[in-house]
């Protein structure tokens, strides 16, 4: 009974030699049989090795965080990375990967998840030869179980016993020209290029600048800086999310904050 002359029905027990209790419920609120059915699921809990008083706990916390399914705290981790600047195309690919995981165990408590379940999902891609696709799935589905360790929702994460079961894809090493005259041979063919003007300059800049393709087509003539010849490539643009500071040939390179060549 407590000072205020409330009743709670408890449930004492022992967890490594510490005496521990948890209420079961109000008297008369919960009746009798129903507390015996709390203390009969806290002893489940014990048979299998989990402290009943920490599990109630991480429950607490899983509901104040959201819902407990995969889904729930895959969509959390999503709407995280969205926060923190991530491109749409990413969100969109991650989404895309966690797809055949969805649909197995999507709506499953993520803590319930067992690792030959999540191996099954990326067995999906590794059924058409996409291997990195499979990789990729399990780097992501770890993203999601350690976010809900850290919030309560499971305990650890089951996507490092998928180490060695996934396969690994070959690496392919794309070509390069590392010879000088090769180079000297592909900058004069640019050179005599007849084709559209824009792609001819857009060629030339390239091999003056090693910006990527999708930061040489989406500058804007207000990043460029003609006084001082620096051409700023905004972190919206840039794959990693960070300004970038590039020299204009034929110019002296001139002192800038933002920029990082």
């Amino acid at each position: 009974m407590r000072p205020n002359g409330s009743k709670l029905w408890r449930f004492a027990f022992r967890v490594e030699a510490k005496q521990k209790q948890i209420a079961l419920g109000s008297y008369p609120e919960l009746t009798l049989a129903n507390a015996r059915d709390r203390r009969e699921a806290s002893r489940k809990m014990l048979a299998n090795g989990k402290d009943p008083s920490l599990e109630r706990r991480l429950e607490k916390m899983a509901r104040a965080a959201g819902g407990n399914s995969f889904r729930d705290v895959a969509e959390e981790v999503l709407e995280k990375h969205r926060r923190e600047g991530r491109s749409a195309s990413t969100l969109k690919k991650n989404r895309w990967l966690l797809g055949p995981a969805f649909a197995p165990f999507g709506d499953r408590p993520a803590g319930e998840v067992t690792a030959p379940e999540l191996l099954h999902a990326p067995r999906q891609f590794e059924q058409r030869d996409r291997y990195e696709s499979a990789r990729r799935l399990r780097a992501v589905a770890g993203m999601v179980f350690r976010y809900a360790i850290a919030t309560g929702r499971a305990t650890r994460d089951i996507s490092v016993d998928l180490r060695g079961a996934v396969v690994t894809p070959r690496v392919t090493h794309r070509a390069a020209i590392i010879e000088p005259r090769a180079l000297g041979t592909l900058l004069r063919a640019i050179e005599t290029y007849h084709g559209p003007l824009a792609t001819k300059l857009a060629l030339q800049l390239s091999a003056l600048l090693f910006v990527r393709p999708g930061e040489l087509r989406q500058a804007r003539w207000k990043e460029i800086d003609f006084e001082k010849a620096v051409w700023i490539v905004p972190a919206a643009t840039m794959k990693m999310k960070r300004p970038h500071g590039c020299r204009l040939p034929g110019r002296p390179l001139q002192s800038c904050a933002n920029c990082t060549a």
